[in-house]
């Protein structure tokens, strides 16, 4: 997997497909060495797509220092850079859709179309759940809290009558194979600090390029009532609710399609 510098530190990513040129931002703890990931999925069919492990995370740096939003957000136009990119459609998942906001606030010129998949823009219209407050827990109890969190339909009754399903939802959850790897604790816990800080509340009105914003009815991460504050803050932008929770983008067989028929007008 090819790396590059992105101002100063080392920054590894992926690209494929043709079309289009596509920026995705990926979400906490995102790693591209885990699978399935964006590029087993649809954009790569239809865009000449970029994915990138963000600082902190997978074979990317990982400094031990405190990392910023606007720090993300200047990796992202670093890597464009770097590639020869001066634009992009650009869609964020989770954190990766705050990376997004403060990529489209930072670097406005460089975002054709945007957008912004189960994420939240902090401060008075409303934080994602502040996953820095289980960072202590095992992997597993965190696992164990957020499942139901993630998808509200998941909760106690319906673990009891699904227990197979469960059990595979936990897997996925608890999983982190590269846990050992040097580093890595680290660079997830700066990820986190610097989520905690997120907050693009009463910049929103300054993002003018077109935004749709997906999300799922049942996210208890990034809620439903965020989704819409966010919307009518955001000029003109187009809000769709899916059948699914934080997941959405697996769950409901509609969210890509549209996705991309809002990228490719």
């Amino acid at each position: 997997m090819p790396t590059t510098y992105a101002a100063d530190i080392e920054i590894c990513y992926e690209r494929s497909g043709a079309g289009p040129r596509l920026l995705f931002i990926s979400g906490t703890g995102g790693d591209l060495r885990n699978t399935p990931n964006v590029f087993d999925g649809p954009l790569p069919k239809q865009f000449d797509t970029l994915a990138y492990d963000q600082r902190g995370l997978g074979r990317s740096a990982k400094p031990d220092r405190p990392y910023t939003m606007a720090d993300y957000a200047d990796d992202a136009a670093h890597l464009m850079d770097a590639i020869g990119w001066n634009e992009a459609l650009v869609v964020g998942v989770s954190f990766g859709g705050m990376v997004a906001q403060e990529f489209a606030l930072r670097h406005a010129r460089r975002v054709r179309r945007l957008v912004l998949c189960c994420t939240s823009p902090g401060g008075a219209g409303g934080a994602s759940y502040p996953l820095h407050t289980i960072e202590h827990l095992s992997r597993a109890d965190r696992a164990r809290r957020m499942i139901p969190i993630s998808d509200t339909r998941h909760d106690a009754a319906w673990a009891k009558a699904n227990p197979d399903a469960y059990e595979k939802l936990f897997a996925m959850a608890s999983a982190d194979p590269f846990a050992d790897e040097p580093g890595h604790v680290t660079g997830q816990h700066r990820q986190l600090e610097a989520r905690a800080h997120h907050d693009t509340w009463n910049r929103l009105k300054d993002i003018t390029c077109p935004t749709m914003i997906a999300a799922g009815r049942y996210d208890g991460i990034a809620t439903p009532a965020t989704q819409e504050k966010m919307a009518s803050r955001i000029p003109d932008a187009h809000l769709r609710f899916y059948e699914g929770g934080h997941l959405f983008l697996l769950q409901d067989r509609n969210a890509f399609p549209e996705i991309i028929a809002f990228l490719k007008p």
